[in-house]
């Protein structure tokens, strides 16, 4: 059923890197089945702390805290407007992912998530950017216009 989520792809404002298209563009290498799309090997992996909120947050910067949720700002303004876009485009809340990892923990959040996100033919992750599983898709992907939209959008 897929591949673990991993806990080490849960960046510090929420976003799941096991489900990005840049993450999962990587683990299936589309580059070499000819589709152009950035590769990423996750936020915290890269010591990145934050691919949207990079060195807008000096608390991340110097490993203050290892979520957003920790911060006494929290949400903060840069926060808040990444949740509205992911809300209104990506399907997800990264708002919504610290409140539940900061309630019923990492490995409750993981598991969810992968269920949640599981691709009904092949049991791998579909991406929260497309809706597409990076598996079963590789046409699709191929010829997508907008790689970070959905289908019914």
């Amino acid at each position: 059923m897929g591949k673990e989520f991993s806990e080490d792809l849960v960046a510090p404002c929420g976003m799941d890197c096991n489900i990005c298209s840049g993450y999962l563009a990587m683990q299936h290498d589309v580059k070499s089945k000819g589709i152009r799309i950035s590769y990423c090997k996750g936020c915290r992996p890269r010591d990145k702390k934050c691919a949207f909120l990079k060195k807008r947050c000096r608390r991340l910067l110097h490993h203050s805290v290892i979520f957003c949720y920790e911060c006494q700002e929290y949400p903060c303004e840069n926060l808040n407007h990444i949740n509205t876009r992911y809300k209104t485009f990506f399907r997800m809340s990264l708002l919504g992912n610290l409140a539940f990892i900061k309630k019923n923990g990492m490995a409750e959040f993981l598991r969810t998530q992968k269920e949640k996100w599981r691709c009904p033919t092949c049991g791998e992750a579909i991406c929260c950017h497309n809706g597409l599983c990076f598996h079963c898709n590789m046409e699709t992907l191929k010829t997508k216009k907008k790689m970070y939209r959905w289908e019914d959008e």
